[in-house]
C-alpha cells in the first residue's frame, strides 16, 4: 500500500470512529431505563459501575420515554429503583425537581416514591 492509500482509508475511516460513542451514550441510557421500568436497582448500579459513571453527573441528560428517570420510576412503580436514584442525587437538585408536584398532578400522589423524595429534598 501506498501513502495515498493509507491517507484516503483514514480520511474514510475516521469519522466512524467518532460516532462510537455516541451509540455507546444511547445504549447506556437504553439500559438505565429499561432498568428503571423493571425496577431493577442492582442492575442500575452495575451499568453505572462498569461504565464509571454517577448517576448525578448524567441524570440531566438522561430521558427515558420522554421522562425524567425519577417520574419515569414513579409513572412504573418501581419503588426501589426511583430510591436508588434519588438517594444518589444531590438534596438540592431532588428538590428544585418538580417530581412530586408532577406525581401529584398526575394520579401518582400515594406513590411511596413521593416520601423518598420529601425526606431526600429535606436533607
Amino acid at each position: 500500500m501506498n501513502f495515498k492509500t493509507l491517507t484516503l482509508i483514514a480520511v474514510v475511516v475516521s469519522p466512524l470512529f467518532a460516532i462510537a460513542p455516541a451509540s455507546a451514550d444511547d445504549q447506556i441510557a437504553q439500559s438505565l431505563c429499561a432498568y428503571v421500568a423493571a425496577n431493577d436497582k442492582n442492575s442500575i448500579r452495575k451499568t453505572l459501575s462498569d461504565s464509571k459513571l454517577r448517576i448525578k453527573n448524567v441524570y440531566d441528560g438522561i430521558q427515558c420515554d420522554g421522562l425524567p428517570m425519577i417520574r419515569f420510576a414513579i409513572k412504573h412503580n418501581a419503588a426501589d429503583a426511583a430510591e436508588f436514584i434519588v438517594k444518589q442525587l444531590p438534596g438540592s437538585q431532588v428538590s428544585k425537581s418538580g417530581d412530586v408536584e408532577w406525581a401529584q398532578s398526575n394520579g401518582f400522589a400515594a406513590s411511596p416514591i413521593i416520601e423518598t423524595i420529601k425526606a431526600r429534598s429535606a436533607s
